[in-house]
């Protein structure tokens, strides 16, 4: 076997193999072109000496995509057709033999977003796929508490944080500010723009009476919207601060609202009056009921909202990653492991029926 070299030439001038079986989706094959413009075009194409592409079908539509003007290539001229058509199957088919150590992967990922690797889709693994690979590698190896879990006894009972304190928690800002005011955004955000929100704002009921248990527990009422505003006025409230988010929070940012029942009118209004598209409504379902002489809510509701028009960004790609992503989720199931809720992007199907319910239908993989 004649030893190999490289060449570079046109991607005009290769010829796909018209019986090559291995398919490129779209969006693979956006994945390559992303691979190239971040690594550089590292793999030649494997051509034949009349220049028909062999192996690298996907590499050669990628460089294409990118509109590259040239690519580098291996010319095999000491194979015979059969030869090369083998090849082209084995090519293809050996690869999917191969397979993964979790643990190690699961390393080598969480050392890349320890870095802040600035995209770390372009492994070729979707935010879904890395957020499970993650999360089995964190039950299989469960943190013990050290000393920084511990709380600290005869905490004071005097405020510490005022408003206009910005606290700096490692990678994370906490503001204390008014989330109607858009100068405590710029001085959150320094400028840039959320991926999403998550939000519980006060739902205008009073704390007494709502919230606080038998007695046992109290909670201060709320500043504000703890049961004194009209229904217009809280709306105008809601849409104070979903004006501010909206205009702090990406094109295509989803925003999660937590609200009560009680007051899903007034949500609804202000996010359409801040033109919100209303994507959907999760509900949590709890292991507790709350407080209720006719009906004790055993839930929390939390609306969906998309602002713009810009493609959202989609961390649990329904059915992809074995997961089934609906409306409802209980704390159980994330118990067992079997469900999550939106503050780690986990949704699938839950059915309840009283104390019975069916199997969640959570595929592993």
């Amino acid at each position: 076997m004649s030893e190999l070299e490289i060449k570079y030439v046109s991607p005009d001038d290769l010829r796909p193999y018209a019986g090559n079986a291995r398919t490129h989706s779209k969006k693979q094959i956006r994945q390559i072109a992303d691979s190239i413009q971040r690594f550089g075009f590292t793999n030649p194409v494997i051509v034949s000496v009349d220049r028909e592409v062999i192996a690298g079908h996907g590499r050669l539509a990628a460089a294409k995509l990118r509109g590259l003007t040239s690519v580098p290539i291996v010319v095999l001229a000491d194979m015979t057709e059969a030869d090369r058509r083998a090849y082209v199957i084995a090519d293809n088919k050996l690869a999917e033999l191969a397979g993964w150590d979790r643990d190690t992967l699961a390393i080598e990922l969480q050392f890349l977003q320890d870095v802040q690797f600035d995209d770390i889709e372009v492994t070729g693994f979707s935010l879904g796929e890395i957020d499970m690979i993650l999360d089995e590698a964190s039950e299989k190896r469960p943190q013990e508490s050290g000393p920084d879990d511990d709380v600290p006894a005869g905490v004071p009972q005097n405020i510490v944080s005022r408003t206009g304190d910005l606290w700096i928690l490692g990678t994370h800002r906490l503001l204390c500010g008014d989330a109607r005011e858009p100068s405590d955004y710029q001085r959150l955000l320094e400028g840039q723009k959320a991926d999403v929100v998550l939000t519980d704002p006060p739902f205008n009921v009073p704390i007494d009476g709502n919230v606080s248990g038998l007695g046992k527990v109290k909670h201060q009422e709320f500043a504000m919207a703890s049961g004194e505003m009209s229904e217009g006025e809280f709306t105008d409230f809601l849409s104070s601060f979903l004006g501010c988010a909206k205009a702090c929070s990406k094109d295509g940012a989803i925003m999660f609202v937590f609200m009560d029942w009680r007051h899903l009118t007034e949500l609804t209004t202000a996010g359409r009056d801040n033109d919100l598209d209303l994507k959907n409504l999760v509900v949590w379902a709890k292991d507790n009921a709350g407080m209720g002489s006719f009906y004790r809510s055993k839930h929390e509701l939390c609306f969906v909202f998309k602002n713009g028009g810009a493609s959202h960004t989609n961390t649990f790609e329904l059915g992809q990653h074995g997961r089934y992503d609906c409306r409802c989720h209980t704390r159980r199931d994330a118990a067992r492991g079997n469900c999550a809720g939106p503050v780690c992007g986990q949704w699938h199907d839950c059915h309840r029926g009283g104390e019975d319910r069916a199997p969640c239908p959570r595929n592993r993989i």
